[in-house]
This record gives structure tokens, sequence and C-alpha cells, in this order.
């Protein structure tokens, strides 16, 4: 019951925030107003700036913001336990990272769509503006590496996930095309991609699963390249053809994945398949001797799903550029950092709770509780032990278990959460490599 509880009162959270502090800022503080001629419209060339419907700009920006991030993070910050964890998301997320995304969106919003580094440099100095953006490109380097790496680490131990990650790109430019030369709602051409992707994902789990031959040389390298030609296609053909339109797609094909993690998570709660205090510890007493220590690197381990320097880039480098009212600033910035703030919430319920609902060893044992989350979080291994493949499979099994409780396969719900990882990946991954362009 206390599963649900956390999850409950935690998305509460960040409901009324939004309403109430979220508003709060929108109208007494940044004082956005649908009169304001945004960039969008003023330097309009539809091809990086292009006025965009807000369901489009929302699902971009999400996807753009809410990479690997608040899933590796959380997922390693429980080592300390998850109450630090969860506190941290929580108020991080409503004080400090929503606030942090939704001014800087404002701020390039009425600086006709700059950067932070362009702003820096107009109001500091030209030195500042050359330091600044030096950090930018070696911070959107790292991103591009980091990011690509996951995703392909990914494709090589879940091959069930390749399909409908590759599959997403021809989807989205068919919808880019759709879009940008109609009017009206996307309502069918949306379900019917949405259909199409998860589709896939079920192809990949029973059928198709994508594995390459070994004289194809080391599949993580091989991948690497592959999204490295993609991203470069992704960072010069115009924002709606394939950058805004991808995003879109797969900010449904996620939601819907996270709300099926809700809907296991409450099932899963309300008939006591899990039991968050008896699966993982509330503050660990037993951290790997090389672990470092819990202050100051809380919140250095988990940036993305609580408060990360990154999406001031997102904001001000692409986002602003396609916002067509003033006002849908506070839903896309404020809004968008609160759902990845739930996303980061549900990996740490899978991380722990999740895990303690079974867990299978490499010799076939069958783990519950806290001997399943010991086998993931032995410290014992380490802190230096704990790889990324590691990491991804402790969200992608207790995802997967928390998916078994409202009657999804195993199997395929493994494929489901994979998707999901590679997918949040993909779609910070091109966004980053057009920040880079900009830089």
């Amino acid at each position: 019951m206390w599963t649900l509880f956390v999850a409950v009162a935690s998305m509460a959270g960040f409901i009324i925030a939004y309403n109430t502090y979220g508003r709060y800022l929108s109208k007494r503080i940044f004082q956005l107003d649908d009169q304001t001629l945004m960039p969008s419209e003023e330097m309009r060339d539809d091809i990086d700036f292009v006025p965009t419907k807000k369901s489009v700009i929302f699902g971009h920006h999400f996807t753009s913001i809410a990479g690997t991030g608040p899933i590796v993070g959380p997922a390693i910050a429980v080592f300390w336990g998850w109450l630090p964890a969860l506190l941290w998301v929580v108020f991080g997320s409503i004080f400090i990272g929503a606030v942090h995304d939704f001014g800087a969106l404002v701020i390039s919003l009425r600086n006709r769509g700059q950067t932070v580094g362009e702003v820096a440099g107009r109001l500091i100095s030209k030195r500042a503006r050359v330091l600044f953006l030096l950090i930018l490109f070696f911070a959107l380097t790292v991103v591009l590496a980091i990011f690509g790496l996951v995703i392909a680490v990914i494709f090589k131990i879940y091959p069930e996930s390749v399909l409908s990650v590759w599959l997403a790109m021809p989807v989205a430019i068919a919808i880019g095309f759709w879009s940008h030369n109609r009017t009206g709602s996307l309502l069918i051409p949306s379900l019917m991609a949405l259909a199409i992707l998860y589709a896939a994902v079920a192809i990949g789990v029973y059928y198709l699963p994508i594995t390459l031959p070994a004289a194809w040389g080391n599949p993580v390298i091989f991948w690497t390249v592959l999204l490295m030609i993609y991203c470069y296609f992704a960072s010069v053909l115009p924002v709606w053809m394939l950058l805004q339109p991808r995003d879109y797609v797969n900010s449904h094909q996620l939601i819907v994945a996270l709300v099926l993690l809700i809907g296991g998570v409450f099932v899963a709660g309300l008939t006591q398949q899990t039991d968050l205090f008896a699966s993982a510890p509330m503050i660990s007493q037993n951290v790997p001797a090389d672990a470092p220590p819990i202050m100051p690197f809380l919140f250095i381990t988990i940036a993305c799903g609580a408060c990360s320097g990154f999406h001031c880039l997102v904001s001000s480098g692409t986002t602003s550029k396609q916002i067509a009212k003033e006002t849908d600033a506070q839903t896309v910035g404020y809004g968008g950092m609160l759902l990845e703030g739930a996303l980061a919430v549900l990996v740490i319920l899978c991380c722990t709770a999740g895990l303690g609902m079974g867990v299978t060893t490499a010799t076939g044992e069958h783990l519950t509780q806290l001997a399943a989350w010991n086998s993931r979080y032995n410290p014992e291994l380490g802190w230096a032990g704990f790889s990324l493949a590691a990491k991804v499979g402790a969200f992608v099994d207790g995802g997967a278990n928390f998916l078994s409780a409202i009657g999804i396969p195993i199997a395929l719900g493994i494929g489901i959460v994979a998707v999901l990882v590679a997918c949040f990946a993909a779609t910070t991954l091109d966004t980053a490599t057009r920040l880079q362009r900009y830089v």
C-alpha cells in the first residue's frame, strides 16, 4: 500500500503545484501575455522558427529534456535509499527544476528566440558569451556521446526494441508532411502512428528481434555510428520534417507507456503484490564502500528528474523558436519538467518496489522483495561495478513487473520499457545535435 501512497501523493503534488505555483509564476512573475509577438512568428523561416500547436511543441520539449537522465540517475540514487531520491525529485522538480526551465523559456521568448549563451553575451559581455558557448559545446558533446552509447547498449541487450525505435523515423516524416501541408486535427494520424509503433514493439518481441551478425563487428560501435548519421539529418532538415514530428509521435508512445506503468503501480499496490518497505531500504545503511557521500552527490546523480542545466538549452534552443503563444510557456516549460519529475518517481518505484515483485537470477533462482533488490544493488560489487546495463536493467525489470500486474506478459513488458528508455534517449540525442549546430 505504501507504493500506491507514494505514487498518488507525488502525482497529486505535481498537479497541485502546476495549478498553483505554476500559475502564480505565469501571471504574477512572468506576466505572460498572448498579445506578445513570438519569435516563431516574427522570424518565421519554416526551418527553425515555426509556430507550432501547444500539444506538438509540448511533445517535442518533454521528450527532448527527458532523456535517460531521469532513468539512470534515480536508478543509481536508490543505492542511498529511496526516500532521499524521492524527496529530491518531488521538491526539486516543483521549486527548482520547473522554475528554471520555465524561466529560461520565457527569457528566450522575449529575446527573439536567442539561446542563453547569446543572451548572456548581450547582457554581460562578449567574453561571457564565448565562455558560455564553450561550456555548452563540451556539455552537448558529452550528452551526444553518453546518449548514443545508452541507446546502442539498449539495442544490444534488448534487440526487441530496435524495430519500434527505427520505425518511428519514417512514421514521423509522414506525420510531419501531413501536419505541414494540411490544417485540422492530428487525432487520426496520431492514433495510427501510435498503433503502428506499439504493433512494432510486439513484432520485435515475438517475431523480429534484431541482432546484428558477428561479421558486422562490435554492435555498440555499429549502432552508435548509425545513430550519429541519423542525428546529422535530424539537425539539418527543417524542424517540421523530422525532429518535431518524431518528438511528437514518440511523446504519445512514451506517455502511453507511462500511463501503463502508473496503472501497474496502482493495481500492484491495491492488490498487495508489492511492498515498498519490504523491497528496498528507505535510507540505506549498507552502501558500497567506494560510493561517494550522499551529500552533495545525490543532487549530481539525479539532475534530470529534479533540476538540470541542460534543459535551459532545449528551452532556449529549439522550443522557444516554435512556441505560438506566450501563455503556452507554462504548459511547456513548467508542466514539461513536472512530467519529467513524475517519470523519475516511477523509476524510483520500479527500481525498488517493482524489483521486489520478483527477479530471476542468471542461475535461474527466483528472488523477491529485499533479496531481489540486493541481487541488483549488491554493495559487494561496489559503486564502480554497477554497470550501465545494470542500471537500465533494474528499471526495465521492475517496470515489466508492474506491467504484469495489469495483464501484460513479462516479455512484452520488457520490450515496452526498453523501447521507452531508447526513445527517451533518441529524442534527446537528435535535439542535442541540433542545439550543437546553433552553438
